[in-house]
């Protein structure tokens, strides 16, 4: 039996800002709160978990960026985020500054 959350752990990665906004535009960024575990949610949406999924997103621990976020990252083009692709989705998640 495969062991998702490894596999997941070998494609975790980071991103500039910069490279992420062709997925803004198609509207393919989940934004991950950094109260959780980006693993976690990941593991959750690779194996539909729609439980914790619709728990996060009504507590909106997961949601699309907002449009002041979006502004406020062009400012700062070079700002980097720990990244994880779950298709078709890329989630996202701040790295504190």
């Amino acid at each position: 039996m495969p062991d998702i959350r490894k596999d997941l752990s070998e494609i975790l990665d980071q991103a500039e800002w910069e490279w992420l906004i062709p997925h803004v535009q198609r509207e393919a960024v989940i934004l991950v709160s950094m109260d959780l575990d980006l693993l976690d949610v990941g593991e959750a949406i690779a194996t539909d978990n729609t439980s914790s999924v619709q728990q996060w997103i009504e507590g909106q621990l997961i949601t699309k960026p907002s449009v002041t976020q979006v502004g406020k990252w062009n400012c700062d083009r070079e700002k980097r985020f720990n990244t994880l692709i779950i298709q078709p989705y890329v989630l996202v998640q701040e790295i504190a500054a």
